[in-house]
């Protein structure tokens, strides 16, 4: 399910927010109109259980009865001969044959603890300490683009109750969340708009924008709507429908010619200390949801598709063995993904350290090889077309010689 943060203003049945601008320097991202959105799963995904190195010739014995199938329903999905997909993703699975998805391994951030709130923090903010708060990696991205480029003034998008911490000190970003409440009449709508622009402009600004969201995802009826006609014939269970949800709204939203341009969403479920198993337990019920999740957004994107770039991420893997509880306890190194129609996919990207007693992490991890911060860095120099070097100097500090992954994204 989706993952809450702090409460929001309600605006016409959907929760609404904005931020104020920071100064902006970048070179421009092109005549092209690219679409970035990022995925955070909270909780920290087993990696080893999502794509998993069956090739490793340690695997099968420190994985013991949770390894992944081989052969019969819940086989993995055959990658590159050495890794496969978990079954409970066959939709991912169609991306990554259609050359729409990669998957880079051993991926890390530099926290190096086991704290999930710390973790996430680091992995937000984009630096090595959980103490900064003040703004994020993706919020410092945006704020970097040309401001007369077209993907800078359509703003972002945030499925949460406030603007999370990896999208603050961007500009123009309104927030998300599906209504609890009946949503307002027309007429009640604009008695508010003129009533706060009499008496509290930037509450008025804000509302202006969750309304003009609202005009390009839908309502929640639209929402709705767009949701059961996408999911035709697909199970999407009630743990799963906030998230296709808020996926279909994100969609709906960016794929418009008003719309924003660069997206937020996140899910929970990932904290799998127990009854994880490897296919049917609590980790493969929340991959069906991502996978559902990331189906929904494809289709709500609709052409825009073949211009996005959507990077998945977690803020640590986990164990490679399985801990008493048929489940797994918090890691180091885990596996990420970079969806989207620009992606140069179907490969799985990765300095493979091993699975043997003395090549883990601490004896107890899989090793980190894969600066995370060196993937995104690609993702948002080829899209988005920001500076190198103001990658390694804003966006990501102190990483001015971390080298950007090439050859993440399609020509």
């Amino acid at each position: 399910m989706l993952h809450p943060t702090r409460r929001g203003f309600l605006a016409g049945g959907a929760a609404f927010t904005a931020w104020a601008s920071i100064p902006k320097l970048a070179r421009a991202a092109g005549t092209r109109d690219p679409r970035y959105i990022t995925i955070i799963l909270r909780g920290g995904m087993d990696g080893l259980a999502t794509v998993a190195p069956i090739g490793d010739p340690a695997y099968e014995a420190v994985r013991d009865m949770a390894a992944m199938p081989t052969e019969g329903p819940d086989a993995g999905v055959p990658l590159d001969g050495f890794f496969v997909l978990n079954s409970r993703m066959p939709r991912l699975a169609d991306l990554y044959r259609n050359g729409e998805a990669l998957f880079v391994h051993a991926a890390h951030t530099p926290y190096r603890d086991r704290s999930h709130f710390q973790a996430q923090d680091v992995l937000e903010n984009g630096t090595t300490s959980d103490l900064h708060h003040r703004d994020g990696w993706l919020g410092r991205a945006i704020g970097l683009l040309d401001p007369d480029e077209r993907i800078a003034r359509q703003g972002g998008f945030a499925a949460a109750s406030a603007t999370p911490l990896v999208m603050r000190g961007a500009p123009n970003v309104v927030t998300w969340l599906p209504p609890g409440l009946p949503a307002a009449s027309d007429d009640t709508r604009a008695r508010l708009l003129s009533l706060y622009e009499h008496t509290d402009p930037v509450l008025a600004q804000a509302l202006s924008e969750g309304l003009r969201l609202e005009m390009v995802a839908g309502s929640e009826r639209e929402v709705a709507a767009s949701l059961k006609a996408g999911m035709e014939g697909m199970d999407v269970r009630g743990i799963h429908r906030q998230t296709v949800a808020a996926a279909t709204a994100a969609g709906r939203a960016m794929s418009a010619d008003d719309g924003p341009r660069i997206g937020f969403l996140d899910m929970t479920g990932f904290d799998t200390h127990r009854g994880q198993r490897v296919v049917n337990g609590s980790l493969g019920l929340t991959l069906s949801g991502l996978d559902l999740a990331i189906e929904a957004l494809r289709l709500a994107l609709g052409p825009a598709w073949k211009d996005t770039v959507v990077t998945v991420m977690t803020e640590f893997g986990r164990t490679v063995r399985m801990n008493g509880s048929q489940g797994t306890d918090h890691g180091t190194a885990t596996v990420a993904m970079i969806l989207g129609g620009a992606v140069a996919g179907g490969r799985v990207i990765s300095d493979w350290p091993g699975l043997s007693d003395k090549a883990l992490y601490e004896g107890r991890d899989l090793y980190p090889t894969t600066d995370l911060r060196a993937v995104l860095k690609g993702t948002l120099r080829d899209h988005l077309g920001i500076d190198a070097k103001a990658l390694g100097v804003d966006v990501f500090p102190e990483t001015a010689d971390l080298r950007p992954v090439d050859g993440l994204l399609r020509g």
